[in-house]
């Protein structure tokens, strides 16, 4: 059948079973909007206050459902505004597809109205990215789109099309999505007994958890795999969930602000297996030091990881959850009595804990925790907040605690909560910001009043940018420069001028009916928690030390 370029976006869509689409329209991209339209009935618009909403709402879909979460813009303006985005779920392995519009191939590289090379701009930040100046390609390019989003380790893969190739027609042949298969073609049963060896020999195993055990569904290999070895778990703030944050065996997250007892174990373990994490620097501290008891093993599906920043003693190169089957199968049950007993030790001498009098971030958490009963999808921007519901909220399963951790991006997190409630419209989805991230995209509120997306936004509000005041307060002598939000913005008339509901909690006891309330009127409610301006997150790795230097409050006292 003959179709046009537009007519082939969608039935492209439908074939790879899209069914929400999230975007602004504009001038260059109204050939698709206008057969978006037509198809309505078929494929979601939602269309948001701005276009970075857009494309973290799009992640945030991708991330809770584990499908290709789709955005589009118009040309120049409309495609920049996506890179933030884009940049985000490049950074975090996310399978998002970014549809552009562009000006007439005629007028490409002559400074046309709007227009912009937003290939060459999202080049370093793509998986891969197409401009599609001939129709009869544009069908196949949509499709290898999907793919690559999807194949071996996820991520963003950018499609700009040319207004005029939006109309021009050709034939189209629709086709069923070829299957993405999971990647094992480089696992070596070398690799695997070479693991496995390591694993035989180790007297103080440890296993730290990242984001690709999640991105893999690998939960049950995980749980099956720590228990034959019987070591301790440590989790990224990307892993979150991959390993039930309630088991025996969970030490909490590692790093910077993680507990002293995941820092310590694996500080003084003999043998650290690490499973889809990728050494970033925020858990590794200095690097020469990390481990450095320790022999590695590291599982990854990406190659270019082994040795990147973290040099390892043997690598299995695949998926997670196909690696962790494969060596279930070869491995033994081990106890390990003494080293159970000083990770234990240390669980027990170093828990969490906070102030606990008046209101904080901490308390406002675990009160969602309580609320929720855990089984909710936790949102956050990026900053205290963020820290605090990695530690205090516990994570039992995975894709239930969406965040961005490589590009740590402020104004993440509502756009996010947008499409995970859209993907998974029977959860309670919540997002948990600071003020000062807030303010950043707080003109999402006004887009989920207008679809009544019934997400809780909750703003851990100390009118301060919390984490640059807490490393200004211990490494730059209280000088808070540029830190300081003392203006007069309410949340809660602003809540209620953008559509939604807003209340105001300013007590402890105010916060359990606040957030009840919340939850039970099935529309967007802000709940604005005002709390002391010099909370602070504790644990902490100062940046660049070890992370065996952790300090807490009651090390600087």
């Amino acid at each position: 059948m003959k179709l046009n370029g537009s007519e082939i976006v969608i039935e492209c869509l439908k074939e790879q079973g899209v069914d929400t689409v999230f975007g602004y329209p504009g001038g260059a991209i109204l050939n698709i909007y206008d057969e978006l339209y037509k198809h309505s009935h078929e494929i979601r618009h939602v269309l948001t206050s701005h276009e970075q909403g857009a494309s973290h709402a799009a992640d945030g879909y991708a991330r809770s459902t584990g499908k290709v979460g789709v955005c589009m813009a118009t040309s120049g303006p409309g495609a920049t505004n996506l890179v933030t985005g884009i940049a985000t779920a490049y950074m975090d392995s996310v399978p998002v597809v970014a549809i552009t519009a562009n000006v007439g191939v005629s007028l490409l590289g002559r400074d046309s109205f709007q227009e912009i090379d937003i290939s060459g701009v999202t080049m370093p930040i793509t998986k891969h990215n197409f401009i599609v100046k001939d129709v009869t390609k544009l069908a196949d390019t949509i499709r290898w789109a999907f793919h690559i989003a999807q194949d071996g380790r996820p991520g963003p893969v950018l499609i700009d099309i040319p207004k005029d190739v939006t109309a021009a027609v050709t034939e189209y042949e629709p086709k069923k999505p070829e299957p993405v298969v999971r990647s094992t073609e480089f696992i070596k049963d070398s690799d695997l007994e070479e693991a496995v060896k390591l694993i035989h020999k180790s007297k103080k195993p440890f296993i730290l958890v990242g984001g690709g055990a999640v991105i893999s569904g690998a939960q049950e290999e995980l749980k099956e795999f720590a228990e034959k070895v019987h070591a301790p778990v440590a989790d990224s703030l990307m892993g979150k969930g991959a390993y039930d944050g309630n088991s025996e065996l969970y030490t909490g997250m590692l790093g910077m602000h993680g507990t002293k007892a995941a820092n310590l174990g694996v500080t003084q373990c003999d043998l650290l297996i690490t499973v889809g994490a990728r050494f970033s620097d925020r858990v590794v501290g200095q690097a020469k030091a990390f481990a450095k008891r320790a022999k590695i093993i590291q599982i990854d599906v990406d190659a270019a990881e082994i040795n990147k920043n973290i040099m390892v003693d043997a690598a299995v190169i695949g998926d997670v959850k196909e690696v962790l089957k494969r060596l279930n199968e070869r491995i033994e049950e081990h106890r390990h009595d003494e080293w159970d007993a000083a990770v234990k030790e240390l669980k027990e001498k170093y828990p969490l804990k906070y102030n606990t009098e008046g209101l904080s971030g901490p308390y406002v958490v675990e009160e969602v925790y309580r609320q929720t009963k855990g089984d909710a999808i936790i949102v956050t921007e990026v900053g205290q907040h963020q820290m605090w519901a990695a530690q205090y909220y516990k994570y039992s399963k995975p894709r239930t605690l969406l965040t961005s951790g490589g590009l740590g991006t402020m104004g993440y997190g509502l756009g996010a909560a947008l499409g995970a409630k859209m993907g998974n419209p029977d959860k309670t989805v919540i997002n948990i910001a600071g003020d000062g991230c807030f303010r950043m995209n707080m003109n999402e509120i006004a887009t989920a009043a207008r679809y009544n997306i019934p997400i809780v936004q909750v703003v851990i509000n100390n009118h301060v940018l919390g984490m640059v005041r807490q490393w200004q307060t211990l490494f730059y002598e209280k000088r808070y420069a540029a830190t300081v939000l003392d203006d007069k913005v309410d949340f809660v008339k602003l809540a209620e001028a953008l559509g939604a509901t807003g209340i105001r909690v300013t007590k402890k006891e105010e916060l359990a009916p606040a957030l009840e309330k919340a939850l039970s009127l099935g529309k967007p409610v802000v709940v604005d928690c005002v709390i002391d301006c010099d909370d602070k997150v504790f644990p902490m790795v100062a940046a660049g030390k070890p992370i065996d230097t952790v300090f807490d409050q009651d090390d600087l006292d």
